[in-house]
């Protein structure tokens, strides 16, 4: 091991920013613009194997995006409770709850633009169908490996907007390069490039159990704290969720509170 390279390693991870010193995530990921862009996936620095990390997230639980615990192996207590609303006998109520509730995920891959070489790798983030269409080009015989820095290929992302798509958001569709060729003409860029490379997993703030617990909470029931700030997309603020009327009335709090109970052989109803 090189211990210089891991000093500074070491060394970034601890560094603080100043006061009021902003990200620039511009140098971390790449967004497609609308167009026709070339980039060339970049073998993975942290799986060899494969170059894609899926990972989970919440959006609208509070006003950041929440990452999931379970990408690491942690209990999560959303996926607890969307699991507890599909349990038993179904309930519509509950079912669209817990769709709302149930992480969504997102890919990311790390790549190299051309023209913007000089930018390094970033990652690329997308959803389900871009993933589809790499992970079959990934499998055709006659593509072969394309990530491979001596006979890979670069793609082209060819972007629409909201004026095609008919909706919101931007749509990406991927196209792979007939010619093969080297990621790069000079063997200490690639190196660099196959070596610095930002780490998703490392990216998002990791949020405690308890953490995400009170977040959920809020959400639920925002009347509990007059003062939380509205998320996008606005949460319910009604509930019309079963529970076991033989049982003396509960507050919300600890209706949900009781939810995560570790006690042998509870019966947990739904909190809501």
């Amino acid at each position: 091991m090189d211990l210089s390279v891991l000093k500074q390693k070491l060394d970034t991870l601890q560094s603080k920013p100043q006061g009021g010193q902003k990200t620039d995530y511009s140098t971390i990921f790449w967004r497609p613009t609308v167009g026709k862009q070339q980039i060339r996936i970049v073998p993975s620095a942290y799986n060899t194997a494969n170059p894609f990390t899926e990972l989970k997230f919440y959006y609208g639980i509070t006003n950041k995006v929440m990452i999931s615990p379970l990408n690491f192996g942690d209990k999560d207590p959303i996926a607890l409770f969307s699991g507890k609303l599909r349990e038993g006998e179904y309930n519509k109520e509950n079912y669209i709850l817990a769709k709302k509730l149930d992480a969504k995920n997102r890919i990311f891959v790390p790549v190299i633009v051309r023209g913007e070489e000089d930018k390094g790798t970033r990652l690329w983030q997308f959803g389900k169908q871009v993933y589809e269409e790499l992970l079959a080009l990934a499998v055709d015989d006659e593509i072969g490996d394309y990530t491979d820095i001596v006979n890979g290929r670069d793609l082209t992302i060819e972007t629409v907007g909201p004026e095609a798509t008919g909706t919101p958001y931007n749509k990406s569709s991927v196209r792979v390069r007939l010619k093969t060729t080297p990621l790069s003409e000079n063997k200490d860029t690639v190196e660099t490039w196959l070596n610095e490379q930002p780490n998703p997993e490392e990216l998002f703030k990791r949020y405690t159990f308890d953490e995400m617990k009170s977040a959920l909470e809020k959400w639920l029931s925002p009347e509990v704290d007059s003062e939380e700030v509205n998320t996008t997309p606005a949460a319910p603020t009604t509930s019309n969720f079963s529970l076991d009327t033989t049982k003396a009335k509960q507050s919300k709090v600890d209706q949900f509170d009781s939810l995560f109970d570790d006690k042998e052989g509870k019966t947990d109803d739904l909190p809501f």
